[in-house]
């Protein structure tokens, strides 16, 4: 077998694991399938994520920043705040809902998952953490750039805009309906929008 660098084996290890989690869920998903999925020994694997606890956080890590990346590569070079947040989130909802169904119902299942498993718990609170102060940093850098001031935290501001995404993800995966999402998404960035009352830059 040729040699691979740790930091592949963690990559293709997780990109296992996303995949036996998506397909078996979580709470069913052992370290065992996922050295299956990924084609290496388990004693491979377990050397990579010794516990099942490291290859959530790991997987929860790669979903972020997959997310971060996506937030990042959609903001706009100009128009500030508002634009920032309508534009990211309609590339989100396109991108990581509309078309990977099966990725919101795992991060759904991971955050149960980990409410539920006892000495997990941290988990859940480490997952909402992550996307918060994603959002946030990503509302700060639009309105930075843009000169803008808002009137609420950007922390508060992140929280508020995940609350609202996350319960529409949440009625998308239960009865998908493309038109009814799509208005009610621009209907809470207009909400979250309005709430923030932006300030242009002097």
């Amino acid at each position: 077998m040729a040699y691979i660098e740790a930091s592949e084996r963690s990559r293709l290890s997780v990109a296992a694991a996303r995949a036996v989690m998506a397909r078996d869920g979580v709470a069913a998903t052992t370290v065992r399938a996922v050295a299956a999925e990924a084609g290496v020994p388990l004693g491979t694997l377990q050397y990579v994520f010794p516990t099942k606890e490291l290859l959530l956080k790991a997987v929860i890590e790669d979903v972020v920043d997959e997310i971060a990346a996506l937030l990042a590569a959609s903001l706009p070079t100009e128009g500030g705040l508002a634009r920032a947040i309508r534009e990211g989130m309609e590339a989100f909802w396109a991108t990581l809902v509309t078309d990977q169904v099966q990725l919101q119902i795992m991060q759904g299942e991971l955050l149960n998952y980990s409410l539920r498993k006892t000495g997990h718990e941290h988990l859940a609170q480490w997952q909402y953490d992550r996307y918060r102060t994603v959002l946030a940093d990503w509302c700060e850098r639009a309105a930075t750039a843009a000169g803008e001031t808002t009137a609420i935290p950007f922390d508060r501001l992140a929280r508020v805009l995940l609350a609202g995404v996350d319960g529409l993800i949440l009625q998308y995966v239960c009865e998908p309906d493309d038109q009814r999402a799509g208005e009610d998404l621009a209907l809470v960035v207009a909400m979250v929008v309005d709430a923030a009352r932006i300030e242009p830059g002097r």
